[in-house]
């Protein structure tokens, strides 16, 4: 009985200390919430993983026993819109490329979360530059490469890093899907025409389950998959960098009604009016990507030209198929800043934006009360190169006290 009591005392003085340390305060010299006018002199109180303060330092008292961190300038915790990261490891050898199965051209029921590694270094080197949460999944690889999902970068276990187990179905119109030597697809009018067939399965199988027939088809991983697109429970994510590509994106959702989001966009510039009428959010490539092949248009300005366009638009890392893998959104972020979006646009295409298009932005992408204590200090303007990220908070726990 003595070491069972003994037990619970250790068991019970551990969770106490887990507990206290989800009870964080911060104090900025300038706060960025993303909700609204920036605070100075201000403190965001965190409580049990939520933010339950944020205000000026001259309203705010920081509770007794509080661990209390200082930094020039707090944002919201970043936002990785589109990355592979957990998925793609750092070493970028066979047994840490998790990104790509490349078996078939469509596999829309393969489970980002199948796959997710949180301990992954890619994953604690994006953490210490600020990023709290991901949107991560399979590479615009192939037609239909397969789920994404929405993570933070904590915890031991995707059950604990989990936000949204499905967030979206992966899939690529452009050079990304196009099948080498025989293999299908190996055109555009081919990739296009792929893609319907399976929205189309997808639709009848809908129909043919809800029926009272005796024949009605066995349950399909695949066709449950696109059957939640087909039922605007799941946005189709279509990675489509030339003009001709997205405007064909735009026609299939027109054709079958359903949720759609842009990923790449390189060209979008060009049919920026097409997408402002579809109402399509757009999750637009790392601003500094690779110009070459199909992003061979790309410009420096297409964030501004989206925001200017009343667009919802986010900034993401992407995926190289080379080290490291993902680009920071950080940076990415900060020179499209420099180049028309500005700071304040430029901040909420990797926050609060970001939050709206992945459907999160109940729990992330702003520094509100009752929102997760999710936040990013920096010595300094975050979008200029010489300053640092120097603390990082997710959930309220301190994950990161690394100058970066």
């Amino acid at each position: 009985m003595r070491r069972i009591l003994c037990l619970a005392s250790v068991l019970g003085c551990c969770i106490a200390a887990d507990a206290g340390l989800a009870q964080t305060a911060v104090r900025g010299g300038i706060v960025h919430t993303a909700a609204g006018e920036p605070i100075r002199d201000a403190v965001v109180v965190i409580e049990d993983g939520r933010i339950s303060e944020v205000g000026p330092a001259s309203e705010i008292a920081i509770p007794d026993g509080f661990r209390t961190l200082s930094a020039e300038v707090v944002t919201p915790g970043l936002i990785d819109a589109r990355c592979t990261i957990g998925l793609s490891g750092y070493l970028n050898q066979p047994h840490d490329q998790d990104q790509m199965e490349q078996s078939e051209p469509v596999q829309p029921e393969l489970r980002a979360i199948d796959a997710y590694n949180p301990h992954e270094h890619l994953v604690a080197w994006a953490r210490s530059y600020g990023v709290t949460t991901i949107h991560t999944g399979h590479a615009p690889r192939s037609l239909i490469s397969g789920q994404t999902a929405v993570l933070k970068l904590r915890g031991g276990t995707v059950s604990e890093a989990v936000v949204k187990p499905l967030a979206m179905i992966a899939a690529t119109l452009g050079e990304g899907a196009r099948e080498s030597g025989k293999k299908s697809p190996g055109t555009r009018a081919k990739m296009a025409s792929l893609l319907r067939a399976e929205l189309v399965k997808a639709r009848e199988y809908i129909a043919k389950r809800a029926s009272d027939d005796e024949k009605r088809p066995e349950q399909s991983l695949r066709l449950d998959a696109l059957a939640k697109v087909i039922e605007s429970e799941v946005p189709l994510l279509v990675t489509a960098q030339r003009a001709q590509d997205i405007l064909t994106a735009l026609r299939i959702r027109d054709e079958f009604q359903i949720p759609m989001v842009l990923d790449g966009a390189a060209e979008a510039y060009e049919v920026v009016d097409r997408i402002r009428d579809a109402g399509v959010q757009v999750i637009l490539h790392p601003t500094m990507m690779r110009s070459r092949g199909e992003t061979e248009n790309l410009s420096f300005e297409t964030a501004a030209t989206l925001y200017a366009a009343g667009i919802r638009t986010a900034i993401q890392g992407g995926y190289e198929p080379y080290v490291p893998k993902s680009r920071l959104v950080l940076f990415e972020a900060g020179v499209a800043a420099a180049h028309g979006l500005g700071f304040e646009n430029a901040l909420r295409s990797i926050t609060i934006d970001a939050a709206r298009i992945l459907g999160v932005d109940g729990r992330v992408g702003s520094i509100e009360v009752g929102k997760d204590g999710d936040l990013a200090l920096f010595d300094g303007d975050p979008f200029e190169y010489t300053s640092h990220c120097v603390g990082v908070v997710i959930d309220g726990v301190v994950v990161s006290e690394a100058t970066r």
